[in-house]
């Protein structure tokens, strides 16, 4: 039977609902600040950063880039290590769910490396990259494989273990079973890890702009803390998360679409 996405209605109280829950934050942030509760040095209102976001747009002053080039630079820097963690994370845990050699072999390493924070690779990344886009994506790339291999060791040890023992009885060796039940089972751990490592890549990418970066989103929140410009702050803090939403938003229509198709 092919499979057939089912469409339900939304009602259209539904529809309104987060538009009306962001038009009650904005308007409460706006408050807060014009009867001053919060005091304008502490906290920008929405329509400074409004305002703010407009002049950036073709201003680079004063911290040196137009807000797009500040956006640009941290998506590029994020989809490199988010690649590359997906590249190696997601072959390397689906490999270590099955193989018994590589489990051996590369679990105790990456145990030993897991707890790790990757901002506490920062120091090192300066001296071996610099503040460059390389020292940036290799943490993204650290933050970004952990959730990779867990969740695609975890997928291959879900399978279901009577289809493995079907597939013995009919003479199929281990790398047949790997490729033909083990991977497709673990599929949906899989696109689940694309979620995780990118929330994992895009946290981590901040927080390597903040203490190293010549450029980027994270940067953009740094000046705006030393020059004491809180409208400054705070837009960058709203590029990073519409930014992260807008990856989140596409990373999510290509999973369902290629789930789609597989159970198609």
């Amino acid at each position: 039977m092919a499979y057939e996405e089912v469409k339900v209605k939304t009602p259209l109280g539904l529809r309104v609902l987060p538009f009306a829950s962001l038009l009650l934050f904005f308007g409460t942030w706006q408050a807060i600040i014009d009867f001053g509760v919060v005091p304008n040095t502490m906290l920008a209102s929405p329509v400074q950063v409004f305002k703010l976001f407009l002049l950036k747009l073709t201003d680079p002053n004063p911290d040196g880039a137009v807000l797009m080039r500040h956006a640009w630079t941290s998506v590029q820097e994020a989809f490199t290590g988010y690649i590359l963690s997906l590249l190696v994370g997601i072959p390397l845990g689906l490999m270590m769910g099955w193989f018994v050699v590589a489990e051996g072999l590369a679990r105790p390493i990456f145990e030993l490396i897991r707890p790790i924070p990757p901002i506490a690779w920062i120091p090192l990344t300066i001296f071996w990259f610099g503040i460059g886009i390389s020292g940036k994506v290799f943490i993204i790339w650290i933050a970004g494989i952990v959730p990779c291999v867990i969740n695609s060791f975890v997928g291959v040890r879900m399978t279901n273990p009577t289809l493995i023992q079907m597939a013995r009885t009919y003479g199929a060796s281990d790398w047949q079973i790997f490729r033909q039940i083990c991977i497709p089972s673990a599929l949906p751990m899989v696109f689940g890890a694309l979620q995780i490592a990118l929330a994992y890549c895009w946290t981590n990418l901040v927080g390597a702009e903040l203490l190293a970066a010549d450029n980027g989103l994270g940067y953009l929140i740094t000046m705006g803390r030393r020059l004491a410009m809180p409208d400054m702050v705070v837009l960058g803090m709203i590029m990073v998360g519409l930014t992260g939403v807008i990856i989140g938003v596409i990373i999510d229509y290509v999973e369902k679409r290629l789930l789609a198709g597989i159970r198609r």
